[in-house]
């Protein structure tokens, strides 16, 4: 429900909401589970949190973004989550309101990025709001950089083998990519503009390292946009390149079904007049005239393909 940790006097531990001393030069951060009552109503109870900041966390849809608020700032990132088969968007959001002492972040999913961050508090490495908002951007970075280099892996394969296997089921794995792909833009791109407005926020709680941090972190999510962007159009190539596939197959089939009907067409044509139930079929008594009949009729038949092979319709053997 709310989970609170302090920086205090060179020792990071976990302790209770309510147990913050607020040492000079500490930090307080706590975590609040968007879905629990309790967690809300504690939050709207902060009134030394802006109106406006508190708004910000409690909000149901946002987008990644940086504000500055007052004498803090509220931050919006988007990663990954610990249960992605139960998110409704492919990363879920993260909100932090900063300032300096003390860090309220929230989230209404499971940001995978939460655990992380809370190792490296217990472990001394985060000592102000600054270290804490770039632990949280660098491993959103790192969590998210592997899945989008599966995503281009994915399509490597997929090019590879694209004309080997079924069009059907390749062109649900190629839509599959597609739209995790766009899910993942959506937020990575804002995401990148973010961390830039926030490197350049004049905060005190952001020294020279945390901003190339956020810098640094901020050309990482350029970098996975340039390649959401690459697959995302990769993706569409190999989708029209299976359409093109699937038209060549259905056109392939459907001569294939004409040389057949045209082939047949004069034998048919031959046999519906000489099966008619009238008099004066010429050689109807003669004892040859069955396999006469048969005889011209697979003349004609190979007549009609030795002139469509010859015509390019159809491949003969030697063609391979």
């Amino acid at each position: 429900m709310i989970r609170a940790f302090q920086y205090c006097h060179g020792e990071a531990s976990e302790i209770a909401p309510d147990g913050g001393i607020g040492c000079e030069g500490g930090l307080i951060w706590y975590h609040l589970n968007g879905r629990a009552d309790l967690a809300l109503e504690w939050l709207e109870a902060r009134s030394d949190v802006p109106v406006i900041a508190r708004a910000a966390l409690k909000a149901r849809e946002t987008r990644p973004r940086s504000d500055i608020i007052g004498n803090g700032a509220i931050i919006n990132l988007r990663g990954p989550g610990e249960t992605p088969e139960d998110d409704p968007d492919s990363l879920v959001s993260l909100r932090i309101w900063a300032e300096a002492g003390r860090v309220i972040s929230l989230g209404f999913h499971d940001p995978a990025a939460v655990d992380p961050v809370v190792g490296y508090f217990l472990n001394g490495k985060i000592l102000d709001p600054g270290d804490l908002v770039t632990a949280f951007a660098r491993v959103v970075t790192a969590t998210l950089d592997p899945q989008i280099s599966e995503l281009g892996d994915e399509l490597d394969q997929i090019e590879l083998h694209v004309e080997q296997e079924q069009p059907r089921s390749t062109r649900r794995k190629v839509n599959a990519v597609r739209a995790k792909a766009i899910g993942f833009r959506r937020f990575v791109t804002p995401q990148r503009d973010a961390l830039d407005r926030l490197a350049d926020m004049d905060v005190g709680w952001l020294d020279t390292a945390d901003r190339s941090h956020l810098r640094d972190a901020g050309d990482r999510f350029a970098r996975m946009a340039e390649e959401l962007e690459s697959i995302r159009e990769r993706a569409a190539i190999v989708h029209d390149e299976l359409t093109d596939m699937r038209a060549e197959l259905v056109d392939a089939r459907a001569l294939m079904l004409s040389i057949v009907a045209l082939i047949f067409l004069p034998l048919t044509f031959i046999t519906g007049l000489l099966g008619m139930n009238v008099k004066g079929i010429p050689y109807a008594e003669e004892p040859w005239a069955f396999w006469g009949v048969v005889g011209v009729c697979f003349a004609l038949g190979m007549i009609v393909l030795i002139y469509f092979i010859a015509a390019h319709w159809i491949r003969s053997g030697n063609d391979g």
